[in-house]
């Protein structure tokens, strides 16, 4: 029997990132899971209670350096490597035309959203580096940070930081490629979450089966890359 996937996930407490807790167990991982108040993650909480031998739940905010080193000290102390490192964590701030903008709010949503995954990659490479091949570092990303694809305008906070993280990704899998690491950015589509809300088509479920399934595909001609939940190519 093989050694279980190590991964990490960012802002597991709902959404997506709960979903891909839910799945990489179902799948047999040992998961380490973040949540910034992870003393109101109910379900996260129930989760670990029912497999404490592998699921983890860490505090993590990704704008906080000192509680990401302190994330990664506790996963270095029950795993001497990680296979995949998810930068789930994300918030949508403002909408509005252009007028509206405040740029107090584009620099808080880019603190979350661009500076939190590369604070937690930079954090956590060493993990990265302790892994079995294949080592992949995944950041979930937004077609709404696709300069081609911008044809509504609004959203700016959110569209510029998703943007950023984008545009950090291609350079990370450039500098990593070097070690074996691949790295790229996964658009999750229109998802039922507290952020993409009831309207949309596709169930947490659904999102992350085929995120997962893309996941575990991932190799060295696609690092770098701007992906959809099925692994097709994306405009940037």
């Amino acid at each position: 029997m093989s050694d279980p996937t190590r991964i990490l996930v960012t802002g597991a407490n709902r959404g997506i990132g709960l979903g891909y807790v839910r799945e990489w167990l179902a799948r047999g991982a040992r998961v380490f899971a973040t949540a910034r108040r992870p003393d109101e993650a109910d379900e996260l909480n129930a989760l670990a209670d029912e497999r404490p031998d592998r699921l983890t739940v860490l505090q993590c905010d990704v704008t906080d350096p000192e509680t990401i080193l302190a994330a990664r000290d506790a996963v270095a102390g029950a795993a001497d490597g990680l296979e995949v490192v998810v930068n789930n964590a994300g918030v949508m701030g403002q909408r509005g035309e252009f007028e509206e903008v405040e740029p107090a709010e584009i620099r808080r949503v880019f603190e979350v959203n661009t500076l939190g995954p590369i604070r937690v990659a930079q954090a956590f490479l060493p993990l990265l580096r302790g892994g079995r091949e294949p080592r992949r570092l995944v950041h979930m990303t937004s077609l709404m940070g696709s300069i081609d694809d911008n044809s509504s305008g609004d959203a700016y906070p959110y569209r510029i930081s998703k943007c950023g993280l984008n545009m950090a990704n291609r350079s990370m899998a450039v500098d990593l490629a070097g070690e074996g690491i691949v790295s790229v950015v996964l658009h999750p589509g229109w998802v039922k979450t507290g952020m993409g809300g009831s309207g949309a088509r596709v169930s947490v479920q659904e999102a992350v089966e085929a995120l997962v399934d893309v996941i575990e595909r991932l190799d060295a001609e696609r690092s770098g890359g701007f992906y959809d939940r099925d692994g097709e190519p994306l405009p940037w």
